[in-house]
């Protein structure tokens, strides 16, 4: 096991449930520095595990454990973190309680503060919905975070990401005839159709036009839709996607006491420095949505990635979007805060 588990004990989400002996996975990379200001949070995103975000991570590179201790916790459902997939009876599979963004981000601040004692965070990066969490982060603890910078994640889920949301998880339903007392029937089998969805909005039409399937060793595009979109979702846990697809498409950081459905003003209370880079051919999280929210925060900067990647310009996968990222991120750790 190449990661650490702090227990959350009994927790009341956001919904009013509570949900009994929850906990958080997560890795760490480098130390925690004397003052504890060195930190930078990189959660994981829909479906992925802390493994995912490593690409981003190493000597050299804006997240360098050398100089930073880099906390990757594990989204609610992903398998590693409380789950249906390992959440015993009553809140089993298909059973397992909505979980908001906001409860995500509130028990992160807990690992924060209690495991480590942190107060001051120097970063806040995530991919999609890690992006979520990022602006998530940056609206809930305002004196807390010093920066953000969300890549390919939007600050809410607009009506566009919803709808592929509720294209995925339509599949799943189908194969239960939509009959929610037989979703506990639902097999890793299931999700190949899952993969087939989404394999038409993760990267761009020019992505496909281009073959550029053929750079990542795919002879032809039926390989391609087989051997990246049906097997990696094929891994996953219909259970937990469909856990993690109810905390995406309900994803809102106003949807909370704080600021009670008031998206603007959660935008506009975000002080951090923030980097926002959509990507420039995303068609799951449009970047146009990305900059009506740069706009209303006080101190952001529109950066979008120009890849024909769509969503995947932010995977790690193509090394000139890589570099854009790591770049952006060197430049807005070079910002001074005071």
């Amino acid at each position: 096991m190449d990661y650490e588990i702090f227990d959350l004990g009994d927790v009341t989400l956001q919904s009013g449930v509570t949900l009994p002996s929850a906990f958080l996975a997560y890795k760490t990379f480098g130390r925690l520095n004397e003052k504890k200001d060195n930190v930078i949070v990189y959660p994981t995103a829909f479906g992925d595990q802390h493994v995912q975000n490593e690409w981003l991570i190493g000597n050299g590179m804006a997240l360098d454990p050398r100089e930073y201790f880099i906390i990757v916790p594990n989204l609610l459902g992903n398998g590693l973190s409380s789950s249906p997939s390992n959440t015993p009876p009553p809140f089993d599979r298909a059973n397992f309680p909505q979980v908001t963004i906001y409860d995500n981000v509130k028990f992160q601040h807990r690992l924060m503060t209690e495991k480590f004692g942190i107060q001051k965070i120097a970063l806040v990066v995530g991919w999609s919905m890690g992006g979520i969490q990022a602006f998530q982060w940056g609206a809930s603890y305002p004196d807390m975070v010093e920066r953000i910078a969300p890549f390919a994640g939007v600050a809410k889920t607009w009506p566009q990401t919803y709808v592929v949301l509720e294209g995925m998880k339509a599949p799943l339903m189908a194969a239960a005839r939509f009959d929610a007392s037989k979703l506990n029937q639902l097999t890793s089998a299931d999700m190949r159709a899952v993969g087939r969805v989404y394999a038409g909005w993760g990267v761009s039409d020019a992505f496909y036009r281009e073959e550029l399937y053929r750079e990542l060793g795919f002879d032809s595009l039926a390989d391609f839709i087989v051997g990246v979109w049906e097997e990696s979702f094929m891994k996953m846990d219909p259970h937990n996607v469909l856990a993690m697809l109810w905390t995406g498409q309900n994803a809102d950081i106003s949807a909370n006491p704080a600021y009670n459905g008031d998206f603007d003003k959660a935008l506009g209370s975000i002080k951090a420095l923030a980097c926002v880079m959509p990507g420039s051919t995303d068609i799951f999280c449009p970047a146009d949505d990305n900059e009506y929210e740069a706009k209303l925060m006080p101190n952001a900067v529109f950066n979008p990635i120009e890849s024909i990647w769509g969503h995947f310009a932010g995977r790690g996968i193509n090394s000139a979007d890589n570099q854009f990222i790591d770049d952006n991120l060197k430049r807005l750790l070079a910002l001074s805060t005071n």
